[in-house]
């Protein structure tokens, strides 16, 4: 039955009224900007949000002026549609919802203020955006900066016997890196050796000097391939379980959960990793050069006819000191940056699931970065220097 008219309001006045506290979203361009606009009462799943604009905006605003009553889950669904547009770097601006609402809202967005969106018709938005990237930019080196400088805090208390990780942690970690890791760094280095034997063994053949397969074996392989090789197989095999780790351990509240009990989660978590690689990384190397030395025989021996003792022989008048500490250094160096890549980015993750993933790929990817740059620069480095 329709309701009576109260007092001197009209029935069109009431309908109008009713109309006022039904919930509405709509989106309104407004120049390169788009503006979000809730009405209405939004309580428990009542309303909908229309899709949102598949062209590029160059801000995003959040008009709620019009706002009636509203609960938590307003939040949740105002998060799952600014979200995306947060991650693509687009500025949201969020000072038109209500204060408490503002601060779910902001708190969701990874844990940050809002950006505040320029205006609609300013003609700087891009350079708005781009200044906006910079500052992101910043952040998320200053993070790693700051990370740097705890590890080398943690290294510090724990040279001075006063670091919260424990060697029963350092003894696991070498273990789950170091022989764990043997099969993929034999397998890697055999077949990588067995390319740089036989291609480098074919060009020598044209000149009738196979014997210097030998030399350009040995060389090529302790000096820059085994390192390389060990460093990247443990960017995808260590670095990646190192932030799945701690990303889920942060996702499940543990590392706060440390913190609370007054343990440092870098000396305990970071640490151990850290130290394990660094024990076990130029190991690693070493043996992926013995493998590839080894196969580089196979190649030469069994295929183009160098007697076994003057492939030996070769090898060791090549394989000198510097040779073997270059190889060794760089090793060691790529190892320290795959702990270090893993470890920020578990530390660095978000408390979801799909955050820890996206930890876990971008430790990776950060890794094999990090190896290639340093390759660069140590090698322009030990060339310098004649080493």
């Amino acid at each position: 039955m329709p309701h009576a008219p109260v007092g001197n309001a009209s029935p069109a006045t009431m309908e109008a009224r009713d109309a006022a506290q039904n919930p509405e979203a709509h989106w309104d361009a407004q120049g390169d900007a788009w503006v979000l606009r809730l009405s209405g009462d939004w309580l428990g799943s009542s309303g909908t949000f229309p899709e949102r604009p598949e062209t590029d905006a160059a801000s995003v605003r959040v008009d709620a002026t019009a706002l009636g009553a509203w609960d938590a889950t307003l939040a949740s669904r105002l998060w799952s549609q600014l979200q995306p547009l947060a991650q693509r770097e687009v500025p949201v601006d969020l000072q038109g919802l209500p204060e408490g609402l503002r601060e779910i809202v902001s708190l969701a967005l990874n844990g940050t203020p809002p950006l505040a969106a320029a205006p609609a018709a300013n003609p700087r938005g891009r350079v708005a955006r781009l200044g906006a990237r910079t500052a992101a930019w910043w952040v998320e080196k200053r993070k790693a900066l700051t990370f740097f400088g705890e590890v080398l805090l943690s290294v510090g208390r724990w040279m001075r016997g006063r670091s919260d990780m424990r060697a029963s942690d350092l003894l696991w970690q070498i273990e789950q890196t170091g022989p764990r890791s043997l099969p993929i760094v034999a397998l890697v280095s055999f077949l990588v050796g067995l390319i740089v034997a036989y291609m480098g063994a074919a060009q020598l053949q044209r000149f009738g000097a196979q014997t210097y397969i030998a030399d350009l074996v040995t060389v090529g392989v302790v000096r820059e391939v085994a390192a390389l090789l060990v460093g990247i197989v443990l960017a995808g095999r260590v670095g990646a379980a190192f932030a799945a780790q701690i990303g889920s351990m942060r996702a499940n509240e543990e590392v706060d959960a440390l913190a609370t009990m007054g343990v440092n989660p870098v000396d305990f978590l970071v640490l151990p990793r850290v130290l394990a690689l660094l024990i076990v990384g130029p190991m690693l190397t070493a043996f992926g050069a013995l493998v590839g030395m080894a196969v580089g025989w196979l190649v030469a021996v069994g295929i183009y006819g160098v007697t076994p003792l003057e492939y030996v022989y070769s090898s060791f008048q090549a394989l000198t000191l510097p040779h073997v500490l270059v190889g060794l250094i760089k090793g060691t160096v790529y190892s320290m940056l795959v702990a270090l890549a893993g470890c920020l980015q578990g530390l660095s993750a978000g408390r979801s699931a799909q955050a820890v993933g996206d930890a876990t790929t971008a430790s990776v990817v950060q890794a094999i970065v990090w190896i290639v740059v340093a390759a660069s620069a140590l090698t322009v480095v030990f060339q310098r220097l004649d080493f």
